[in-house]
């Protein structure tokens, strides 16, 4: 695991450094924001850990910019500020964990292995559920109460947007950018005659229908009625 460390206290570094060293990472300490912005951005850290008070460019400010510019490393704040708000700017700013000084190093340790872990083991979701219907994302196959249902591609993406946003209205223009990714209106009634397919496989024939038109603002599927 490769560890970046942002904190101006030489010794504070130092011993993190050390420690992470020893547990068998590999660790890079620098003592200036705006330094510890520029090694972070290309994105190579597993973990940062971030003190809030740095020369250069403070802490808000560092993981602020980093995640503008879509740098997605877990962060982790260390700081001497140990208020409620003062934790909750530093999560609202984009850092994944915060700890307050002074720390025991093996509480460091474990928060910053637990943040690696959550990075390199995403949850991959490859199953989407509304009521009785069933996608099954890996094998690309539909089925409601057991039964199969034969889509189009076109027809499973809709549905896929669809059960990704279940409960919520989807107008027309989250459609025909999510789905056949217009960013314009083709004025056709493609939408349409895709929804009424649709309905007609996923409903015909069940009890309780689930893909709903609301009326002047659009679709949505709900298991509820």
């Amino acid at each position: 695991m490769r560890v970046l460390v942002v904190e101006d206290d030489e010794k504070t570094g130092g011993y993190i450094e050390k420690g992470l060293t020893e547990a068998g990472h590999v660790v890079d300490h620098v003592t200036d924001g705006r330094d510890g912005l520029f090694r972070a951005t290309d994105g190579s850290y597993d973990v940062l850990v971030v003190d809030r008070m740095l020369p250069g460019l403070d802490g808000i400010a560092l993981v602020q910019a980093l995640r503008a510019a879509n740098v997605g490393t877990p962060i982790l704040f260390l700081s001497a500020m140990a208020q409620v708000d003062d934790r909750v700017k530093g999560l609202k700013a984009g850092a994944d964990d915060y700890l307050t000084k002074p720390f025991a190093f093996s509480e460091l340790q474990a928060r910053v292995e637990v943040l690696a872990r959550r990075r390199a083991a995403p949850s991959v979701e490859t199953k989407l559920t509304v009521g009785d219907l069933e996608m099954d994302l890996i094998e690309r196959r539909v089925t409601r109460a057991g039964k199969p249902i034969d889509l189009q591609p076109r027809e499973f993406k809709l549905l896929e947007y669809l059960m990704r946003h279940a409960g919520k209205v989807v107008t027309r223009t989250m459609l025909l950018e999510g789905v056949w990714d217009y960013h314009f209106d083709p004025q056709t009634n493609v939408i349409d005659v895709h929804i009424s397919r649709l309905r007609q496989k996923i409903d015909k024939g069940f009890d309780k229908p689930l893909l709903h038109t609301i009326r002047g603002a659009g679709y949505v599927i709900r298991a509820d009625a």
